[in-house]
């Protein structure tokens, strides 16, 4: 007798069968939004008449705000509206992703829509073309989400050093999850950049980017949908957290890589350097804007070692993967280019991270 698991789904890793029956010519959209802790993603699918051509042909629609963290006294109704438009990669034809912000009773901006107010400032500075890149960080876990994914049952993998860009099985775990999530995000229209194995086991990042603007957090935010529901094909659960793993082990960031137009130009060191300057000033407030529990999260993973700097001190430096900033070696050759903030967390929302990094270099605020 087979015995059963949490992991079985009943087909046993078979296709499912009903998934490319005839739509009659309607669509399905499935809604996007950010819920109350600033940090996880819900959704929900409905039925459309048939394709759209851009995101203003969508309808608004609403949720239950009490059970997402969200409700607004005794209306627990929360109203979203359609934002961004992505092509649906699990459900294909003219199926799509909406990525949608959250608004309150008599259509108020809610309070957890950070996604408003980063519109807001990148629309002051569009003439100044903010460009951003971001590398997410990912740990896998198994089906409980408590065990990393292909660590021994009892004990340790050995120490970190041979995983890191690794291949070969006793290097890589989840390599085929990595692989259906780039495609998935290319076929989406993510402005996925590139993937690689990192340095703890199990742990994986992948780049998007140049982004400019407010595109910036929507693409980050659809990449991390998109890994999280290729990952239920595989019962595997995505960590975000910035730690997973206490000791002697790497954590996980979200790298912000940031130019304006004047910084991509010759002679944009100039500006690089008055956008640390300013940076350095507002260590605080970046900090607690640079993962959703204002700082707690990234002081378990902001300590001085395994490749960060102190959370307690602002540094800057060339090719230092040690400082708050870093400088590439060849912008610094070349005397442009770009500059990389090493300090927000795996799970830092990007429309707050990208708000705050304007409102320091952009706005002086």
């Amino acid at each position: 007798m087979t015995q059963y698991k949490m992991s079985d789904d009943g087909l046993d890793g078979l296709k499912n069968p009903f998934g490319d029956l005839d739509q009659g010519g309607k669509i399905m959209a499935y809604y996007i939004w950010i819920d109350g802790s600033g940090q996880h993603m819900r959704g929900k699918t409905r039925t459309l008449d048939g394709p759209v051509k851009c995101v203003h042909e969508l309808p608004d629609w609403n949720y239950d705000g009490s059970s997402t963290g969200q409700s607004m006294g005794e209306n627990s109704d929360v109203l979203i509206k359609p934002q961004a438009i992505f092509k649906d990669p699990f459900r294909r034809g003219d199926n799509i992703l909406v990525v949608c912000d959250t608004y309150g009773p008599d259509e108020e901006v809610h309070p957890t829509n950070f996604r408003y107010k980063c519109n807001e400032v990148m629309e002051k500075v569009k003439a100044q073309k903010p460009w951003f890149g971001l590398e997410q960080e990912y740990t896998m876990f198994d089906f409980t989400g408590k065990h990393p994914y292909g660590w021994p049952v009892n004990g340790y993998p050995g120490p970190q050093g041979p995983y890191y860009c690794g291949v070969g099985a006793d290097k890589v775990k989840g390599r085929k999850i990595v692989e259906a999530h780039y495609r998935a995000c290319l076929f989406a229209g993510v402005k996925i950049a590139g993937s690689n194995a990192e340095v703890m086991p199990s742990q994986w990042e992948y780049q998007v980017g140049p982004c400019e603007g407010i595109e910036m957090g929507d693409h980050l935010w659809v990449s991390r949908w998109i890994l999280c529901r290729v990952a239920e094909e595989f019962n595997v659960v995505i960590s975000f957290d910035p730690k997973p793993i206490s000791g002697d082990w790497n954590g996980a960031g979200c790298h912000t890589n940031i130019s304006t137009l004047a910084m991509r130009k010759p002679g944009g060191m100039v500006h690089i350097n008055r956008a640390i300057e300013a940076f350095s000033k507002k260590h605080k407030e970046h900090i607690m804007a640079y993962d959703p529990n204002s700082g707690e999260d990234n002081k378990r993973r902001l300590t001085g070692a395994h490749e960060t700097a102190s959370i307690d001190e602002f540094s800057s430096g060339v090719a230092h993967r040690g400082a708050s900033i870093r400088i590439p070696r060849q912008v610094a050759k070349d005397g442009y280019g770009y500059f990389e903030d090493r300090r927000p967390s795996s799970n830092a929302d990007p429309y707050l991270v990208t708000h705050r990094v304007i409102m320091t270099m952009c706005l002086s605020e």
